[in-house]
């Protein structure tokens, strides 16, 4: 059954700390997944579902985000004198991908806040959300399932995967009731990031979202909730508790491969298990793993030492101290002495 659903919206504001100092540059939607930035995979998705009008919800220092889905005339130019036409496919096809629209966050008050940002984009309709950080393998079609439930319903739908209990904290948690369908459930309450023993379940909210254009309604009257953000969690809680007749929430059960690129060793992972599955990669790639896994002796596995710290100079706190202190200025013929500054190593990572 085809959707009515046809933007999708990427919010891509965040500062990637857990990447630094990669991200410290360039956005952290840029790092690679073998040959693309982990962004593509997720703007890939969004189209492969049918949405080809795409919103990136970006902030200061991403301009690489637009420039990757832009044109580059001066590249596709230098390609094709050098007769690379493989290069320059790739290079074309991420340019004309998608219809790509950009609007900046300003202040990042949280995934709310940054839905709210596509409110004069979106209008009057159904619109899908896919988190920047998530990477759903297209082996296992998740976004599409969740159209074909909101257009049969016409209801808000989130995508929920089950995790170990110990990583509930971690995730929005959904309190759920099963339905007639072994992939949907009827979401009644939703809490950001409980402890264990408060979980409602152990069903989390990942990166995957179709929502009716009330949302923006919602979100414009919810408060800041944890750490001072403005929560879709808390939004659609309010959607998951009001009366049945209003449509309500529903959660699709996602069992497939999903990769968290915010996370260092998720990212690995979907750079192996990608790269794996490829053609002109996984051949060679696959047995030098199986090898390296079974042989691998202490010279492999042993610690890569870090970069030796240089030496900052950082004032020393009687010197920070005396340097705040106006002081008279007397001639003298000595000579100059500079303030006494320590050398403190920089902190390893």
């Amino acid at each position: 059954m085809t959707s009515y659903v046809t933007k999708a919206v990427i919010p891509a504001a965040g500062l990637g700390t857990r990447f630094l100092p990669a991200t410290k540059a360039m956005p952290k939607e840029m790092l690679p997944v073998v040959d693309k930035p982990a962004i593509q995979y997720v703007v890939e998705e969004a189209v492969t579902s049918g949405l080809n009008d795409v919103l990136l919800i970006t902030g200061r220092n991403k301009n690489a985000l637009e420039n990757h889905f832009d044109r580059n005339a001066e590249l596709e130019d230098a390609l094709e004198k050098k007769g690379d036409r493989d290069k320059l496919l790739k290079v074309s096809y991420s340019t004309s991908l998608a219809d790509m629209h950009y609007v900046r966050q300003g202040d990042p008050k949280g995934l709310g806040h940054a839905v709210l940002r596509a409110k004069m984009h979106i209008g009057h309709e159904p619109f899908a959300v896919l988190l920047g950080d998530d990477i759903i393998d297209a082996r296992d079609p998740l976004l599409a399932r969740m159209l074909e439930v909101q257009h049969a319903l016409n209801t808000t739908v989130v995508a929920l995967m089950e995790v170990p209990p110990e990583s509930i904290h971690l995730y929005g948690a959904a309190a759920v009731v099963e339905t007639d369908d072994d992939d949907v459930v009827r979401i009644t309450g939703l809490v950001e990031k409980p402890s264990r023993e408060n979980a409602p379940s152990n069903y989390a909210v990942i990166g995957r979202y179709v929502l009716r254009p009330e949302i923006f309604d919602i979100l414009e009257k919810t408060e800041p909730g944890k750490g001072g953000e403005i929560q879709l969690t808390d939004a659609l809680e309010g959607l998951a508790t009001a009366p049945a007749w209003t449509g309500g929430v529903h959660g699709v059960i996602f069992r497939g491969r999903r990769y968290d690129t915010g996370d260092r060793l998720d990212y690995l992972k979907a750079i192996v298990q990608m790269a794996v599955a490829r053609e002109d990669l996984g051949p060679e790639l696959l047995p030098w793993l199986k090898e390296f896994a079974t042989n691998a002796g202490p010279a492999e596995t042993a610690p890569i030492p870090t970069f030796p710290a240089l030496p900052v100079a950082v004032p020393a706190p009687a010197a920070a101290a005396a340097a705040a202190t106006p002081k008279p200025r007397v001639k003298t013929a000595a000579a100059k002495v500079a303030p006494t500054r320590e050398l403190v190593p920089a902190p390893v990572a």
